[in-house]
């Protein structure tokens, strides 16, 4: 292995260390085709999409008067002013607490986490994982339980006494292991708040070595077979567990994002298939997994990391309950999945892509959703899409059939990103979070981010890991797109089954307060009051307003100048409007969150916190659920 220390790489930067994205020499065709489309290119530059971020581009929500004037009501707080400390801070009239914290005990058999030695091997699958991300709450009986995922760890600070935080043992991986994956548990609110339900019946931990089934197309394919499991339907763990999703029927879903750091060869020459490029696995890890697990180590497995990359179904009901890799839905980097009803009652599952250059999918169940009724096959049996987007405000959904791509089924489920290039999907800035607005038909997705959309000095232009050109176009607009943007789309019929829609930019995001004018400054709802960059998590309350979460530069320098730590925002669909509502600790991200059953308390997560947060000086840094409420305790959400 190399004697750089890739610990605290972010997952874009592990990719392009390992998998610098090539390049073309085609640009001026490209270019000319972005362009072309009536000038709408350069008008969105120009604007710096003030047009389209106000909804000028297709099907957009009428704004009467009355909405206008009712407007302020939609934003019930004084906003917050940027932050650069090492705290949370809420607006006026609000208050917040930790609700679970990394290493807190789940059972009475467990202790907390020893800042010195970390967390020990016995409690290590008892206990609150590290780096909280997606999260969903539960209504079961009278109980209240939240899912919530734990996408990495630390190894300093889980392996304290270790070399760079590196295993020296299989004891040691599994302790790596299980800090992450995901956690349920019961949360109840008392005289002290809210806290974990230690020891309830729902409590449980899933992570690297827990039993799965995978099912689908993929289920029982050459493509996943091992030694260990001849038959391809019986795997362990789930890994880099990112962004969530809820379905109608009360389950959980856990999406599996950049799984491809945890699989690599102990055989320095060892050639790894042509497949895992495009998915950037490498014979390095992050993690050193390979050293002492022979299931991480390609040389032995390789189809291992076919395993890995999927939506995984979890019953929060039933802590006995098997977690099923729902793989008809697609072997990608999945940040989140978000779930909704059609008209006709079919399942639509959005999901992105996190990664620079990659799709943004939909997948649409054969079978009927009825409440009380079998759903074992509603995420098995279905039709995969992928996203087209034309510079006209107009879009596609590209099946992914046998037809359409000359791939099988199976093939189409587990490389899931060959099968979109060859239909022609558009290029994205990393699309991470979808969220489906719950009072109007539309959808949103975060594009966090693309620095390799650029031109380079010899007129190349870059590509993803397969070769497809990210080239500019409408709803990707920017060369070294540091800031981000969110795409808003509407399904043709009102019908999120349809397979043609309508888009815009909701916003993108910029810095005004260093760049005046042009693309940079942002869309004309972006100003010095709310600016920010790289939208990530994102979610809808049940009155529709967009709660919008940042994970990106908080420098506060350069191009990145006021925009202070990461942050969580409100936005208006209708009128455009954004307003600060949440800044976190220094070095942290903010993703995840979910509302409590009265909607009375907002959970948010704070993740990988550089400062000793929350417990204060002296302490180690802890990712945190943070509990949110109104002194008047009123709803807000």
């Amino acid at each position: 292995m190399t004697e750089t220390n890739t610990n605290h790489l972010s997952w874009d930067e592990w990719d392009e260390l390992h998998n610098p994205p090539p390049a073309v020499t085609d640009f001026d065709r490209v270019v000319e085709r972005a362009v072309s489309r009536r000038g709408f290119l350069g008008g969105v530059l120009a604007l710096g999409s003030a047009a389209a971020a106000m909804g000028t581009l297709g099907n957009l929500m009428s704004t009467t008067s009355a909405q206008a004037q009712d407007a302020g009501s939609r934003f019930p707080f004084k906003p917050v002013p940027v932050s650069t400390d090492n705290t949370v801070h809420v607006p006026e009239g609000y208050r917040w607490e930790p609700l679970a914290k990394w290493g807190q005990p789940l059972f009475s058999t467990a202790s907390d986490i020893d800042p010195m030695n970390g967390v020990s091997l016995e409690n290590s699958d008892k206990v609150f994982g590290e780096n909280t991300d997606g999260m969903e709450l539960f209504v079961i009986g009278s109980a209240q339980v939240i899912a919530v995922n734990h996408e990495y760890v630390n190894n300093e600070t889980n392996l304290p006494h270790n070399e760079k935080g590196m295993p020296k043992s299989l004891d040691d991986v599994k302790i790596l292991q299980h800090m992450q994956g995901v956690t349920v548990m019961e949360v109840a609110e008392g005289e002290k708040g809210w806290q974990i339900v230690v020891d309830s019946k729902f409590n449980r931990r899933i992570h690297h070595n827990t039993p799965m089934k995978l099912s689908g197309p993929a289920a029982g394919s050459d493509l996943v077979k091992t030694a260990a499991d001849p038959n391809g339907v019986d795997c362990l763990g789930t890994f880099n567990n990112c962004g969530a999703g809820k379905t109608p029927w009360g389950t959980y879903l856990t999406c599996e994002e950049n799984f491809n750091g945890y699989f690599g060869s102990t055989v320095a020459d060892f050639k790894l298939p042509d497949d895992y490029k495009r998915y950037g696995i490498v014979a390095e890890t992050r993690y050193g997994y390979e050293l002492f697990d022979e299931r991480f180590d390609v040389s032995k497995n390789p189809n291992e990391p076919r395993r890995a990359g999927y939506v995984v179904e979890i019953d929060p009901s039933d802590a006995s309950s098997t977690p099923i890799k729902r793989t008809a839905l697609g072997r990608i980097k999945h940040e989140n999945a978000a779930v909704v009803v059609a008209r006709d009652g079919r399942v639509v599952v959005y999901m992105g892509d996190d990664e620079r250059g990659e799709f943004l999918y939909k997948y649409v169940s054969n079978g009927i959703y009825v409440p009380g009724g079998d759903t074992s096959t509603l995420l098995d049996e279905g039709t995969l899409y992928v996203a087209k987007f034309s510079d006209e405000g107009t879009g596609e959904w590209l099946a992914l059939t046998e037809e359409t791509t000359g791939m099988k089924m199976d093939e189409i489920c587990v490389f899931t990103r060959q099968a979109a290039s060859k239909v022609g999907a558009t290029t994205m800035d990393r699309p991470e979070w979808v969220a489906t607005n719950p009072v109007a038909i539309e959808a949103y997705c975060c594009l966090t981010n693309n620095s390799n959309r650029a031109v380079l000095k010899d007129g190349k232009m870059k590509t993803n890991a397969g070769g497809d050109v990210m080239a500019l176009n409408a709803v990707n607009p920017r060369e070294a797109n540091e800031y981000g943007q969110i795409v808003r789309w509407y399904p043709e019929n009102d019908d999120h089954a349809d397979g043609k829609f309508k888009w815009d930019l909701f916003l993108m995001a910029g810095n005004p307060a260093v760049h005046k004018d042009g693309p940079y400054a942002g869309s004309s709802n972006i100003n010095e009051g709310n600016m920010f960059n790289s939208p990530d998590g994102m979610m809808f309350d049940s009155t529709g307003l967009l709660w919008i979460q940042t994970d990106g530069e908080d420098s506060n320098e350069g191009d990145f100048a006021g925009q202070g730590n990461n942050q969580m925002l409100a936005g208006d669909p209708v009128t455009g409007r954004i307003e600060r509502f949440l800044t976190a600790p220094k070095g942290a991200e903010v993703t995840g969150q979910t509302w409590s059953a009265d909607k009375r308390t907002h959970f948010v997560g704070i993740q990988h916190p550089d400062a000793p947060f929350p417990d204060g000086e002296g302490k180690l840094p802890r990712s945190t659920i943070v509990a949110i409420k109104k002194n008047d305790n009123a709803r807000i959400g």
